[in-house]
């Protein structure tokens, strides 16, 4: 392992009585190969937290991990450690190597008092129910809150931002807004819509409410789609596209790749009509305008000049 490409973490995993991993919570995450004397100094401040929770059905273990980000994950806790990292802003999205990391991840019953079996859930539901413990999600990512609490980030709804989101400070991310693992902000930005995994989005720009952006764990698609600086994505909107810095795509409209696209800033051709382009490209180009014609139906992009967005900086402070 090089140092600049290795993660270490202590922390707790919690463990099944049938063996399996559910998760691990690191409880210190730092780039680079620890000392013999930090490494002792984080088992004595943690290992009093490793002990068993009968009311789950699952021993919790201190936890002591180095991994190198370009290899592939290898277990739970190796995995978990990939989520920690992104969360922990050590490393940035699509900067590291996350290649079968479903495999790793079980699915949890991720419950009020911590992760526990799904057949141990279900076995032991009348003592969850008389201990007051709800389960709240069936899943293989836990909720971020759970693990990590970035600074700077105000997240109105926890089950809404997944473990493994990188969310810089100023972000905001609303009720309806939603961040997969391996995705996020690289500066203040406002999320009201679902920023899918492999995306990033720049500082200063707006993902409107009920907006969409194009992942890549469906679909056979193999573009990461990446929005500038400054732009805003509609209400409603959607893209399966890059935007650039300063670009705007109005309420309502979805562009993708093999969107037909007028571009109605460039000169009319022979016969008075405007060129004609796919949604691929446009990709990544800056201070566009895309809308739907009125009276066409038509999509079409204009070249604009300007900031894109600014936001309310009383909001991201």
């Amino acid at each position: 392992m090089t140092e600049q490409r290795t993660v270490w973490g202590i922390g707790l995993a919690t463990k099944s009585e049938d063996g399996t991993i559910l998760d691990t919570w690191f409880a210190e995450v730092r780039l680079g190969i620890p000392t013999d004397g930090d490494a002792a100094a984080a088992v004595m401040t943690w290992s009093e937290f490793a002990e068993s929770d009968e009311r789950r059905a699952v021993e919790v273990e201190l936890i002591s991990l180095s991994i190198d980000l370009d290899d592939a994950p290898v277990s739970t806790p190796d995995a978990y450690l990939r989520l920690h990292a992104l969360s922990h802003r050590i490393v940035a999205p699509n900067d590291l190597n996350l290649d079968g990391i479903f495999a790793h991840l079980p699915i949890v019953a991720w419950t009020t008092a911590g992760p526990m079996h799904p057949d141990d859930a279900a076995r032991l539901r009348p003592l969850l129910q008389r201990e007051g413990i709800q389960v709240h999600s069936l899943d293989k990512f836990p909720r971020l809150l759970d693990y990590v609490t970035p600074p700077g980030v105000r997240i109105a709804d926890a089950s809404r931002v997944r473990l493994g989101a990188y969310l810089s400070p100023g972000t905001t991310v609303m009720h309806e807004g939603f961040v997969n693992f391996n995705a996020g902000t690289l500066g203040s930005s406002m999320v009201e819509g679902r920023v899918s995994q492999g995306v990033v989005v720049g500082d200063g720009s707006d993902i409107g409410g009920g907006a969409s952006i194009m992942g890549t764990l469906s679909g056979g698609g193999s573009h990461r789609v990446s929005i500038g600086s400054r732009t805003l994505l509609g209400a409603n909107a959607g893209i399966g596209i890059s935007l650039g810095d300063d670009c705007i795509v109005e309420a309502g409209l979805y562009v993708t790749a093999g969107t037909k696209i007028v571009l109605s800033h460039e000169p009319p051709l022979h016969d008075g009509s405007r060129p004609i382009v796919k949604g691929a490209q446009l990709s990544g180009q800056n201070s566009l305008l895309f809308r739907r014609n009125s009276l066409t139906g038509a999509v079409e992009a204009v070249r604009r000049e300007g900031v894109g967005v600014t936001l309310n900086e009383a909001l991201h402070a």
